[in-house]
């Protein structure tokens, strides 16, 4: 073991959940070979060079474990992996699993001083990434890292392309003869995968989960929404390294025997083409992706024809709309699943059920309403209390306290970080999320904004989160995110970082202050800046990106008026 991942739930808590059959208790790999053996000629993966079968990426996988295995690599060592979308990134996975190791895998989107961080803190012993993607040299880049990260031994670059010297090429990898490899029988309850925050705001958090976790707890959350034991088929729009994306490999393949769609990079266009070519049963994504898929096919007009419905959207990453959810039904001709969930442990869902009737969209919200409503939680995943954010009791329904989580799906621990251990977990090994909401007299869960994400202007306290909710509702808005953005007079006064739909005006301050007068907001609640938006910069998880926008949102000039 390259770095120390301990488990801060309690032993025999962990173990009851598979002893109940909330978990699996084998590792990925035993999961996945045994899908392999019921259904060989099934197809894994489907991405831009073509279909898979699961006997087919077994080998790739066996060849690949084989090969690292010669590098030295075996239980316990942290192996990073940058890939975009694809076979490459499910063959990386599934091998790291078969040989005990642990998969630290991020976005090809991120940086060289967070890929730095993240690779240093974890100590990983090897890199697989990508030769170039879309222009970024990334092997080479993280190759010129390693004299800096002295547990690293290995930069493994992935094609195509021309491996950089000083790297081992993959493909030479894949070559390996697999006839003598005999996989490793890691504990379930051992680490597996570090999942990594989306750094939004701040340097992005690494968190261990265990086979069980991600098999089980995860797994439990994709089998809630499928009607029957047919095996998914997955459209993953988001990166498959990304925490949402973890429901990939482990999830979709090992847990269910489905078959994983893949982009190796988001466009409306492409997505909207693997819908149609691979009729997927689940669509994976955030709300701005799917607003972004809407718009085109209204630019597309009827005569593009019918989509193949899905059983469901699955959106998450970021706060989901009455509108979009709507728009969404309506367009795709399936349930929209609004997903709240983080790579700290928690998950909370609304279900596959059809959505009533929408109401009027200005008409004022009711006082009921407080939040978004993310779903009843389910143990089988994740049980969810609200507690006092200061002496972490529990409170009753009704009560707006901080979230907190803990279930089959529960991580480890965090990632060489004792100070996050300390802050966001409790002594019982309950995680903090840092966010408010509440549980109704239904037992639904409302999450009504961050513990820490408001806004101070002149002493009084603004929650962007329900500007943004109030705004998304605007028929001129695609996207909304609100800021803080400091200022000498009134401490902060707060942004509005808007995409506009279609080619029509731009909504002003004005016309959105009325908007959300209309909508019950009051005055002091509204924004004083505009920042307008051709689309809205996302990080590599695929999440809107508030820093950037706060930095953009602090250029833009005070009205007069304000």
């Amino acid at each position: 073991m390259t770095v120390a991942l301990h488990d801060l739930l309690p032993a025999r808590l962990r173990r009851s959940w598979a002893v109940e059959g909330l978990c699996p208790d084998l590792d990925l790999y035993s999961l996945f070979r045994a899908r392999q053996i019921a259904d060989p000629h099934r197809t894994a993966v489907i991405d831009a060079k073509g279909a898979l079968c699961y006997t087919a990426l077994d080998r790739k996988v066996r060849c690949l474990a084989e090969g690292l295995r010669s590098l030295g690599i075996g239980a316990g060592d942290v192996v990073g992996v940058q890939l975009p979308d694809g076979r490459g990134a499910v063959t990386a996975d599934l091998a790291l699993a078969a040989l005990g190791a642990v998969a630290l895998p991020f976005p090809v989107g991120r940086g060289a001083q967070e890929a730095e961080g993240l690779l240093r803190g974890a100590e990983a012993v090897a890199v697989i990434a990508a030769t170039e993607h879309r222009g970024r040299t990334r092997a080479a880049g993280l190759l010129a890292l390693a004299p800096t990260l002295p547990a690293l031994r290995h930069v493994i670059a992935a094609g195509p392309g021309t491996a950089p010297e000083g790297t081992i090429p993959l493909a030479r990898l894949l070559r390996t003869d697999p006839t003598g490899f005999v996989p490793a029988r890691p504990d379930p309850d051992g680490a597996a995968r570090i999942l990594v925050s989306s750094g939004s705001e701040a340097a992005p958090k690494m968190v261990a989960y265990s086979h069980n976790a991600l098999a089980g707890g995860r797994g439990n959350f994709l089998a809630s929404l499928m009607p029957d034991t047919t095996p998914p088929r997955c459209l993953f729009l988001v990166p498959l390294a990304s925490a949402f994306g973890s429901s990939g490999t482990a999830v979709t393949l090992a847990r269910h025997g489905g078959t994983l769609v893949l982009l190796d990079h988001f466009t409306p266009e492409a997505a909207l083409a693997a819908v149609r070519a691979h009729a997927p049963t689940h669509v994976l994504g955030v709300p701005t992706m799917i607003r972004m898929m809407l718009e085109r096919l209204e630019l597309e007009g009827p005569g593009s024809g019918t989509l193949p419905a899905p059983t469901a959207l699955v959106l998450g990453g970021a706060p989901l709309d009455e509108a979009t959810a709507t728009a969404a039904t309506e367009g795709f001709g399936c349930p929209v699943v609004n997903l709240y969930g983080s790579a700290d442990g928690v998950n909370c869902h609304t279900g596959i059920e059809v959505r009533p009737e929408p109401t009027d969209p200005a008409a004022p919200a009711p006082a009921a309403s407080l939040g978004i409503v993310v779903g009843r939680p389910d143990p089988r995943v994740a049980d969810i209390r609200i507690a006092d954010p200061d002496t972490h009791q529990p409170l009753p329904g009704g009560r707006i306290g901080e979230i907190v989580s803990r279930g089959p799906m529960t991580p480890l621990c965090y990632v060489a970080a004792p100070e996050l251990d300390a802050r966001y977990r409790t002594p019982e090994g309950w995680v903090r999320t840092g966010d408010l909401g509440y549980l109704d007299a239904d037992g639904l869960l409302h999450v009504v904004g961050r513990l820490k994400d408001v806004v101070i202007r002149g002493g009084a306290n603004i929650s962007p989160a329900e500007v943004e909710r109030e705004l998304a509702a605007h028929p001129r808005i695609r996207d909304v995110v609100c800021v803080g953005v400091p200022d000498p007079l009134m401490g902060e006064r707060l942004a509005a970082c808007v995409v506009v739909r279609g080619s029509g005006p731009a909504p002003g301050l004005p016309e959105l202050g009325a908007h959300l007068d209309a909508r019950g907001l009051d005055r002091h609640k509204h924004p004083e800046l505009l920042l307008l938006l051709d689309a809205l910069p996302l990080t590599a998880a695929g999440k809107p990106d508030r820093g950037a926008l706060r930095r953009r949102a602090a250029l833009a000039p005070v009205p007069a008026e304000a």
